[in-house]
């Protein structure tokens, strides 16, 4: 039976500022999407288990990359601006493309991200500048 198991080289991340993509992602280390789902638990008398219940908060994800231009921070400011009020209509939105070995090509959507802290780091002299993008969506991920 052939691998379709699929590997990171398989997948291809694009992030779009009010509609335009933004190339400075081109260099993509990591990335994860977590669906946020609460789990209720609730004992009531007379019944001999707990009854479960789940609640959708949204998606929350990680993304590393390493920039080899200043327009990342082009980015940066954009998502500022938003934060301070400058600019409220900024829309943040990404898409990941899977390449699965036997030719099935689902993509991922994330709409309107909400960004935490952006840390910029050099962690040596030889490493490469790096960044850690922290972000949340009431959205659920569409996969089409």
């Amino acid at each position: 039976m052939p691998n379709t198991r699929i590997k990171g080289e398989d997948t291809e991340l694009s992030v779009t500022l009010n509609g335009k993509t933004q190339t400075q992602f081109a260099e993509v280390r990591s990335n994860e999407i977590t669906y946020l789902l609460e789990l209720k638990k609730e004992g009531y008398l007379g019944e001999t288990t707990e009854r479960k219940d789940e609640i959708f908060n949204g998606t929350k994800g990680r993304m590393e990359l390493h920039f080899s231009t200043k327009t990342v921070f082009d980015f940066f400011k954009a998502i500022v601006d938003r934060a301070q009020r400058r600019a409220p209509g900024t829309v943040v939105n990404i898409k990941t493309t899977l390449n699965f070995p036997n030719g099935d090509r689902p993509r991922v959507m994330i709409r309107d991200l909400a960004f935490g802290e952006i840390p910029v780091n050099f962690a040596s002299r030889t490493d490469y500048g790096a960044v850690t993008l922290d972000w949340e969506s009431s959205e659920a991920p569409q996969v089409v």
